[in-house]
């Protein structure tokens, strides 16, 4: 190629290069908890950043450069989901490349740090592993995932067999929800080694059963909304997690295969699932947690047709948790209402919250302790 025309091609990339708007810091978290969030976008009208856990979005105002720029309030420690709004059209923040994984709304996340470790940040303790299983499901009929954590020490040739905690994830989640986004792998790590929570295998299943109630249309609306495909997918759920799920995770781990040492817990649809597949399923089951579950219906008696005060000669613990913020609160409220009227025992636990993984966290922390134990108080 002649000099003349390599000089040019030079001198334009270097004018390229130098025309390049500077790089935009976002997020970015004070020393107070405070975080600030940019969004280069100048030809855009109006930008909104929500923020996980909050109860609006944040408006954004727009500097001389075209970048817009907002910073919420102090928020507490933790792991913060967000997004931006850009006259009307959802975005990621192309500066972030941390993602919160979903099938339905994208988002990043912010990691707020305090002044100790939380319970889901990595420290120099002995961790778990993570596996990540696949198998063709007759029963749905796709190909499917799971994933099992084995608690630090687990060792396939020994003779030492594991209690199994099912755990659910929910609505517009993957199978991955419980690690990528909950953290149940780290959670578990550090209840361990505290020794808070006995050593236990953790399974976290792909929660639909149904697929197509995940496939939402611009005209259509959520799937979800619609009661006989809610019913399907709890069902046929149920129908993979004991006849596919369950038998392939005892063939390949050293798993008590007895009901005693065998817990389900899941979050807002999990949650429902949760209680569906365990109460319906106690010769199963015998230790049931849900989380700000919903989708069952509010036709108790047709959900849980032979649920009675027997259960509780069956159910170790029966734990049922919701934020008082979060829009099921009144579902969860007349649940808890129903089972005792059934005589049933129940522990009914209600904390400060929204519809949230800061929820969520905080409830398996709470509850993993109390599982596969001689005894767990029911209030």
């Amino acid at each position: 190629m002649p000099t003349k025309i390599l000089l040019l091609l030079s001198i334009s990339a270097f004018c390229g290069f130098a025309q390049r708007p500077p790089a935009v810091q976002s997020p970015e978290v004070h020393a107070d908890g405070a975080v600030t969030f940019r969004l280069r976008a100048p030809a855009a009208q109006k930008v909104t950043v929500s923020i996980e856990g909050s109860k609006g979005p944040l408006a954004m105002q727009k500097d001389e450069q075209g970048v817009w720029i907002a910073t919420s309030a102090a928020l507490a420690p933790d792991l913060y989901g967000y997004s931006f709004e850009a006259d009307g059209v959802h975005l990621l923040d192309p500066s972030n490349t941390v993602i919160k994984p979903n099938l339905l709304n994208l988002s990043n996340v912010v990691h707020v740090p305090g002044a100790s470790p939380l319970p889901w940040e990595p420290t120099d303790i002995p961790h778990g592993t993570v596996h990540h299983h696949f198998y063709k499901s007759s029963i749905v009929g796709d190909n499917r995932d799971y994933y099992v954590y084995t608690p630090p020490g687990y060792d396939p040739t020994a003779r030492t067999r594991y209690p199994v905690l099912y755990l659910l994830h929910g609505y517009s989640d993957d199978a991955s929800g419980w690690t990528a986004v909950g953290k149940a792998n780290l959670i578990l790590d550090t209840l361990i080694a505290e020794k808070k929570a006995k050593p236990m295998i953790v399974v976290m299943p792909l929660g639909y059963g149904a697929p197509e109630i995940v496939q939402r249309t611009p005209t259509s609306g959520s799937p979800f909304r619609n009661p006989e495909l809610r019913e399907r997918n709890f069902v046929k759920f149920r129908s993979a997690l004991i006849d596919e799920v369950i038998p392939g995770v005892e063939r390949a781990y050293n798993v008590d295969s007895s009901r005693d040492a065998r817990a389900i817990a899941g979050l807002s649809m999990g949650g429902a699932e949760s209680l569906f597949t365990g109460l319906n399923r106690l010769d199963k089951f015998s230790w049931v947690s849900a989380f700000s579950s919903g989708g069952l219906g509010d036709d108790f008696a047709a959900s849980f047709p032979q649920l009675s005060e027997a259960a509780n000669q069956q159910l170790h613990l029966l734990w049922i948790a919701c934020g008082t913020e979060d829009r099921l609160i009144t579902f969860n409220r007349k649940l808890v209402d129903f089972l005792k009227s059934k005589k049933i025992r129940v522990t009914q636990i209600e904390t400060p919250g929204m519809h949230t993984w800061m929820v969520w966290r905080r409830n398996l922390i709470a509850v993993a302790p109390l599982l596969f134990q001689p005894a767990s108080p029911q209030n």
